[in-house]
């Protein structure tokens, strides 16, 4: 597809929507201590807050190829942004219960809006798939940068963290509005054996393939989060100031565009993509290290390694998907399994490292947890790097084959 025929309503429109899909948890780690001090919630429901989004995108992925068979993955994709939005007005009240729920909802629509772009992507643009999922996790990624990065500004200007984290719900409904105008009216594909249904989706439990690339998603979101919700206590705890940690957790967020964006390239220089994985991932455990166990004066190091490589794993997490599939249904299948399960196994890493903080565990006990699931996380981009690719047999089956050359 040469330049000029790239489908460009459908690229923005996928930048916008794709801005909406972090800020909402993003912005709340800057502002938890305000937040604990006006409702007075414990440290362990804090925890229980930060845990809650990232284990919602597990719970409510799934019902993505639900949904998209049930209204078509283009009206799913609206209902998504429509409970963002609600969410982030909910959490306009200052009420415990009004912010459990706000986040809550949020979660859900994150969650399934997430596991539907991979498969529209893969619909769209069948033949550069894997380099405009970096395009969209590059989108992903600037929305969480100025999530964390307005998130304090904000609530200064608008008059407390309410106002702070409900304006995002604006950015929500202007999403909305233009996918709602401007959105693909492809027509559905016929149907086919084995692409309804639950078929599909218990076959995909039997594949290795499919297993490989939900523990990949896991694992590396699991130090994504670890870093969202917990990386500026840990700088505070090693001695840095909190601003100085903000701003540092902040630079890292912001590097992770150039990976994010690069990475998919990285990948098509080779014949799979194993190379590209294990490279970011040893800049994830290269930047992690440096920052809470070397001496600080390499924490800037140690911040670029953190950006490039974080920005660069979950880019490639996110293409394995459109690139392990035949089809953009498959696709779907695929998505709604790997970040449904991927998260719910997420959502482990930062609730375990605030039962240790908790337990005022050092944070060499921490830094040496998060090498092993640095670890975990290259041994599954080993298995699922390969070329192969899951297609439907002419049976209605599912199986594995070599990837066809691009």
């Amino acid at each position: 597809m040469t330049f000029s025929k790239l489908p460009w309503r459908f690229l923005l429109l996928m930048v916008l929507v794709g801005l909406n899909l972090r800020p909402a948890l993003s912005s709340l780690a800057p502002l938890l201590h305000r937040v604990q001090q006006d409702t007075g919630l414990t440290p362990l429901a804090i925890g229980a807050l930060t845990t809650l989004p990232v284990l919602c995108l597990g719970l409510f992925a799934p019902m993505a190829p639900r949904l998209a068979r049930q209204y078509g993955p283009e009206r799913a994709l609206s209902i998504a942004l429509l409970v963002i939005a609600s969410g982030l007005l909910v959490r306009w009240w200052q009420a415990p219960a009004a912010l459990f729920i706000g986040t809550l909802l949020v979660g859900a629509g994150i969650g399934v809006a997430g596991s539907l772009l991979p498969a529209l992507v893969k619909r769209e643009l069948p033949k550069g798939a894997d380099l405009m999922t970096g395009v969209y996790t590059m989108a992903l990624c600037l929305g969480g940068a100025l999530g964390a990065a307005l998130s304090i500004p904000l609530a200064e200007s608008l008059g407390g963290w309410p106002r702070s984290l409900a304006a995002w719900s604006l950015l929500a409904i202007i999403a909305l509005i233009a996918w709602e105008v401007a959105m693909p009216r492809t027509a559905p594909l016929k149907h086919q054996l084995g692409q309804t249904g639950t078929g599909a989706t218990l076959g995909l439990l039997r594949q290795p393939l499919a297993w490989q690339v939900t523990l990949l998603m896991g694992s590396q979101s699991s130090l994504a989060y670890i870093v969202f919700g917990w990386l500026p206590t840990l700088l505070v705890n090693r001695g840095y100031g909190e601003a100085e940690a903000g701003w540092l957790m902040g630079l890292s967020v912001m590097i992770q565009l150039i990976s994010a964006l690069a990475a998919p390239w990285l990948a098509r220089l080779g014949r799979d993509q194993r190379p590209a994985l294990l490279l970011v991932l040893s800049f994830s455990m290269a930047g992690l290290w440096l920052l809470l166990m070397a001496d600080s004066s390499l924490r800037w190091l140690g911040v670029t390694l953190l950006g490039l490589g974080q920005g660069g794993s979950f880019s490639l997490a996110l293409t394995l998907i459109v690139l392990r599939t035949s089809d953009a249904r498959l696709a779907g299948r695929l998505s709604g399994l790997a970040q449904g399960g991927g998260y719910a196994l997420a959502s482990l890493g930062p609730l375990g490292v605030g039962i240790m903080l908790e337990m005022q565990v050092s944070t060499a006990a921490v830094a040496w947890l998060l090498m092993a699931i640095a670890t975990v996380a290259a041994l599954c981009a080993w298995f699922a790097g390969r070329a192969r690719q899951l297609a439907f047999t002419e049976s209605g089956g599912l199986t594995t084959l070599p990837a066809p050359v691009r």
